[in-house]
């Protein structure tokens, strides 16, 4: 699916696949990335995928992919300047309409790189910006989606208006852009501030729903984006929340009522986690997020089909601490067993075993070995291991339960909705 890779003089080049434009009327696209001494090659790759699954979830269609070895990021033009010049002419040549970086590009970098490359040009935290804006189906999540984008968009505002700014700096020199430039930030400024009252109107509804509740015990599912939580909680809760091989699918929170065997409990399907997400976004989503923190236990959804999702791991566990609720108990549910796979050693081989070599059995072994955290292993999609996941959501949720309500191990809470 994506461009090959080929070393040359240190630098990373590609070769193009035809085959990858068969998006009529989509927006071509090439991506940008860095090799530096904190991301390797094999990371760095990894990256580009997973920032090329965004632009296919947003529409765009790759026909190629540009690497460069730098000890980091240049503060002006983010690649070398030879780098940019070959981009161009690419862009030129092949009439590509967007170029986006694979980091969060400054507003000096924006500027100088449309310079030189004279077509769009975006970076990895408005790509996802753009995503959640074409996913945000309620008027809750479309607030909190234009709050993060005119937080990102404020300090930006000067590469959006060079059209009218004058070519000479001085006295009688100012021209219309100065003035419109400050006119738009005091638009965008007053406009933030509403969105914020908006927000803490909502915040205090959310606060009411989740009273409403009562005591039930409240389990949420969380996990890096696309590892299929709304699937498991469309098996588990027999509900319709919608669910797509697509990046942040699901982006309002859901919230059902599960009954396993006779212990009723809520279950809430939350936003998914991404590498570099954007501070905005984790601060627009401050409700959809409460979900997470007050929840009582947390079952992290882990693809186990994808190569690093050890560190994708690492990333949930960051966002979970950020946001305060890293200490809450959890279960590892690592998921998509069935397309789980390894790459078989060769007896000859005296090398040592390497993580790409080991079996599931050795995962299981390794992470049920962990912290004596309960880790289970699944398929929601050809529905394997199901019961012994009810079984252990049964376990935790009861023990939960009896500490809530000491007197009587099974006195349900007061009815509420199916759906919440």
């Amino acid at each position: 699916m994506y461009p090959d890779f080929e070393f040359k003089n240190q630098i990373l080049f590609f070769t193009m696949d035809e085959q990858i434009i068969d998006g009529v009327g989509a927006e071509k696209a090439v991506l940008i990335g860095l090799i530096t001494p904190d991301q390797d090659e094999i990371k760095a790759k990894e990256y580009i995928k997973e920032l090329a699954f965004l632009a296919d979830t947003a529409g765009a269609v790759v026909v190629g992919k540009f690497f460069q070895r730098m000890p980091c990021a240049h503060p002006v033009t983010f690649v070398g300047s030879g780098k940019l010049n070959e981009i161009a002419a690419f862009v030129k040549d092949n009439e590509v309409d967007t170029v986006i970086f694979d980091d969060e590009l400054s507003p000096t970098q924006l500027r100088n790189i449309e310079k030189i490359i004279e077509c769009k040009v975006l970076d990895r935290t408005n790509l996802i910006l753009d995503i959640f804006a074409r996913r945000a189906q309620t008027a809750y999540a479309k607030t909190q989606v234009e709050l993060a984008q005119l937080q990102y968009t404020l300090p930006r505002l000067t590469r959006m208006w060079t059209h009218l700014e004058r070519q000479q700096g001085g006295i009688g020199m100012r021209g219309p852009g100065e003035s419109q430039i400050e006119t738009d930030k005091r638009i965008i400024l007053d406009k933030i501030a509403l969105l914020k009252e908006q927000l803490k109107k909502i915040d205090k509804q959310m606060i009411t729903q989740r009273k409403n509740r009562g005591k039930l015990v409240r389990v949420a599912l969380v996990g890096y984006t696309n590892v299929g939580k709304s699937t498991i909680m469309n098996l588990l809760c027999k509900s319709e929340v919608f669910a797509e091989n697509k990046l942040f699918a699901t982006l309002d929170t859901t919230v059902r009522k599960m009954v396993i065997g006779n212990l009723p409990f809520l279950m809430t399907d939350t936003v998914g986690f991404i590498r570099k997400l954007p501070h905005g976004l984790v601060e627009s989503f401050k409700s959809t997020l409460d979900e997470v923190r007050e929840a009582d236990l947390l079952i992290h959804i882990v693809d186990i089909s994808h190569k690093g999702f050890e560190e994708q791991i690492t990333v949930v566990n960051q966002t979970l601490e950020e946001i305060k609720a890293a200490d809450k108990p959890i279960i590892y549910l690592f998921n998509k067993i069935d397309a789980f796979t390894y790459i078989k050693k060769d007896e000859d081989d005296l090398k040592e075993t390497t993580k790409e070599n080991w079996t599931l059995d050795e995962w299981k072994n390794s992470w049920m070995a962990k912290n004596n955290t309960p880790s289970l292993f699944i398929s929601a999609k050809e529905k394997i291991n199901i019961d012994e996941l009810k079984d252990k959501l049964y376990e935790e949720v009861k023990n939960i339960h009896v500490t809530r309500f000491p007197y009587n191990d099974f006195l349900f809470p007061a009815e509420i909705d199916d759906e919440v």
